[in-house]
């Protein structure tokens, strides 16, 4: 089963990709994490993108893809994956074809966590992190119960003027791609403000055909 997973910031897709890693044993997949591990275990893309990011550059596409490459065809990816803030573009939408050609894969759904920027805004500027334990609270859908409030402390990506930017990119580097695979046919979309349980009963559905 190899899945997209598409939503803004602050959608959920967190919270369903674990659903789906612990339902269906299959590995998520996030640029930022692959990044990380191969910049930490010394492959030939993870120094050429630790050379950009030292240099303060952007990671081109060309090694992103490279790393992807070499993330796929790692064995806890045969049966699948979930692929998540990635791509981010057209552009990389028609090289991530190319590459699953090679790889003699293909994608079999992306999915679109579908929820409105004002919920966005409340759920990320809501976001509370306790200076004693770290753990994350929410001030309206998680409120801490035993913490003073002078203990808790708003992350610096989590004020409003930040989140908007973040969710401006998100609308204009993802509006294509829905284009993108809707004409493949394989993009389905789910009402991300729903409670978790429908969420997930929703993307069961969806991917054993029901």
């Amino acid at each position: 089963m190899r899945l997209m997973l598409l939503g803004a910031p602050g959608a959920g897709k967190g919270t369903q990709a674990k659903f789906l890693i612990d339902k269906y044993n299959i590995p998520q997949i996030s640029t930022g994490d692959i990044l990380r591990e191969a910049v930490s275990e010394g492959t030939d893309m993870g120094l050429k993108a630790k050379i950009a990011m030292d240099n303060g550059q952007l990671v081109s596409d060309d090694i992103i893809m490279g790393i992807i490459k070499d993330r796929l065809s790692k064995d806890d990816c045969k049966k699948g994956f979930i692929l998540d803030g990635f791509p981010r573009t057209i552009v990389q939408a028609e090289e991530l074809e190319i590459l699953m050609k090679e790889l003699n894969i293909k994608l079999d759904y992306v999915i679109s966590l579908n929820v409105a920027d004002d919920e966005i805004v409340e759920r990320i500027t809501g976001r509370r992190v306790s200076k004693l334990t770290g753990k994350i609270y929410h001030i309206k859908y998680n409120p801490p119960v035993d913490e003073k409030e002078e203990d808790l402390i708003i992350r610096k990506d989590d004020n409003k003027d930040t989140v908007l930017k973040r969710l401006e990119a998100y609308h204009e580097q993802t509006a294509p791609l829905i284009g993108f695979y809707k004409e493949k046919g394989i993009f389905k979309e789910i009402n991300g403000m729903q409670k978790i349980e429908n969420i997930i009963s929703e993307l069961e559905n969806i991917i054993e055909g029901k």
